[in-house]
């Protein structure tokens, strides 16, 4: 009777962190803050690589779920966000295969200074993301996407915490979307990233599908519910999830750290 209920409360946790998960996700990223601490505490004998590879399921279903309802309601500038996607699959693929080379503690301090300068920035800004700018000379559009997708998208497949907020950012601040347009089409970017992290880790350590698949139907839930506030308040609404995002991962890196 116990071991039924514990394994209950198991679901009942893995279930409802997916969905809350996925209603994050959808609006500014980071919900692999949620699922991945979830599953490490129910499989604590399950190999990290394993963990990652299932939270990348259930979050593929979401991301791709926000980046339809999005696509539905904005018009993305496609030729940007495509080239951006396709080199962020390469570069999460890659960064995945480096998982079992590199220690990631040493991205830590690197990535906490950036999250911290991100969220600085977005601060002092008032105006920043609220309204859409000029778009960039046309011959910076391709490098540009390249360079960004190939970047954060290895960084998505070997680490992972905060890729959402840099590549919102980086649709604000380099290609001058709104945070309504960076959210969506940092959702197209993150379907490529997840894909490809799913295929390396499947290719590899394996992935707990079944456990990975009744999570995705959550965060996909979770993430309808999540486009559906970013689409009703807008770029206002967004900016501030962003803000406390950027926060939470600044408080539980710098944590880790100090731990450590």
């Amino acid at each position: 009777m116990e071991h039924t209920f514990a394994v209950l409360m198991d679901w009942f946790l893995l279930l409802g962190g997916a969905f809350l998960a996925g209603l994050v996700d959808a609006v500014v990223g980071g919900g692999g803050l949620i699922q991945i601490p979830l599953l490490l505490s129910v499989f604590p004998a399950t190999p990290i690589a394993v963990l990652f590879g299932t939270n990348k399921v259930s979050s593929v279903s979401g991301t791709l779920g926000a980046c339809i309802r999005y696509v539905r309601e904005i018009a993305l500038p496609w030729r940007t966000v495509c080239w951006a996607a396709a080199a962020a699959f390469i570069g999460a693929w890659l960064g995945a295969q480096a998982v079992s080379l590199l220690p990631k503690e040493v991205l830590k301090p690197f990535v906490l200074v950036m999250l911290v300068l991100v969220g600085a920035y977005t601060f002092v800004r008032k105006d920043f993301g609220r309204l859409e700018r000029a778009s960039l000379p046309a011959h910076w559009v391709l490098p540009l996407s390249l360079i960004a997708g190939g970047v954060i998208g290895f960084y998505d497949g070997f680490f992972g915490p905060g890729t959402g907020s840099f590549l919102i950012f980086v649709f604000v601040r380099w290609f001058g979307f709104d945070f309504l347009k960076a959210s969506a089409s940092a959702k197209v970017v993150n379907v490529a990233t997840n894909l490809a992290a799913i295929a390396s880790f499947a290719l590899g350590e394996g992935i707990l599908w079944k456990v990975g698949a009744l999570m995705a139907i959550a965060n996909l839930a979770g993430s309808q519910v999540g486009a559906h506030f970013a689409l009703k308040h807008g770029n206002g609404f967004i900016r501030w999830v962003f803000l406390v995002l950027v926060s939470v991962l600044v408080v539980k890196l710098g944590a880790e750290m100090i731990i450590a």
